[in-house]
C-alpha cells in the first residue's frame, strides 16, 4: 500500500497529442465516491482494475492509494452496480523534463476538459512545466473523476 502525490492542472491546446508517447481508452465507474474513500473500478485499455483513494491532506496534492489488477469481466459486472455516471477518456502519456505527464481528454457528459496530473516523490519536488500545462487545479474537488461522475464539466457553464 502507497501515497500517491501528484499535482494537476488544466491543459492548453493539443500539443501533448504529438509529444505522447501511448494513448490508452479508460473507462471507469466508483462503486464509492464518499472522498474518505473512493473505490473505483477501471478498463484500461485491455486490463481490469479496483482501486481505493483516501481522502487527500490539506493541500490535495497526497493521499493513500491501494490498487490491483482484476479481470475486465469483473470490471464489467462491476460497472453495472456502480454509483450513476461512468467516466470515459482517453490518457495520453508524455514523457517532459524527466517526468511522466498524464494527460485526459474526456468525453461524454466532460466533453472539452482536459487535465494532466504529475506524479512526484515530494509535494515540494521540482519539476519542468511544459509550454501546455495551464492553471494548477491540485486539491480542487471538482476536478476529482469522483466529482466529475456527480457533477459532470457540461454543468460548469
Amino acid at each position: 500500500m502507497g501515497k500517491e502525490i501528484e499535482r494537476k492542472f488544466l491543459v492548453k491546446g493539443d500539443e501533448y497529442k504529438s509529444l505522447a508517447k501511448k494513448a490508452t481508452r479508460i473507462t471507469q465507474g466508483y462503486l464509492s465516491s464518499v472522498p474518505e474513500r473512493t473505490v473505483r473500478v477501471r478498463i484500461k485499455g485491455d486490463k481490469g482494475f479496483i482501486t481505493i483513494k483516501g481522502i487527500g491532506n490539506e493541500s490535495g496534492a497526497s493521499r493513500f492509494e491501494w490498487e490491483k489488477e482484476i479481470d475486465v469481466e469483473d470490471v464489467k459486472a462491476l460497472l453495472q452496480i456502480c454509483e450513476p455516471g461512468i467516466i470515459d477518456k482517453t490518457r495520453y502519456i508524455v514523457e517532459y523534463g524527466g517526468h511522466t505527464f498524464e494527460v485526459d481528454e474526456f468525453y461524454g457528459d466532460n466533453e472539452g476538459l482536459v487535465v494532466a496530473e504529475v506524479e512526484l516523490q515530494s509535494e515540494d519536488e521540482e519539476f519542468d512545466k511544459p509550454s501546455w500545462l495551464g492553471e494548477e487545479v491540485t486539491g480542487d474537488v471538482k476536478y476529482y473523476n469522483s466529482m466529475l461522475m456527480k457533477n459532470p464539466y457540461k454543468n460548469w457553464q
